[in-house]
């Protein structure tokens, strides 16, 4: 099975890869949020493979992608 991540501790892991010093608002008009999403990776590991990167590194390697883009982007 793979690991359970809430919205909140998603949103927690993100500030803290991007540096975000602001406060992160839910809107409480939803209160039950989203449905549970946990992906089942038993096959996968079945067939031998197995992830390198961690959920941080990746969020950090796609927030660093992204900054670099953007200053790609700035020089055009």
């Amino acid at each position: 099975m793979g690991e359970d991540l809430s919205i909140a501790e998603l949103a927690e892991l993100i500030k803290k890869v991007a540096g975000f010093k602001g406060e992160v608002e839910y809107d409480s008009s939803k209160p039950d949020g989203t449905p549970r999403k946990l992906m089942d990776v038993t096959r996968i590991h079945e067939l031998g493979w197995r992830h390198k990167i961690e959920l941080e590194e990746g969020i950090r390697m796609a927030y660093e992608g992204f900054l670099t883009n953007c200053k790609l982007q700035m020089k055009n």
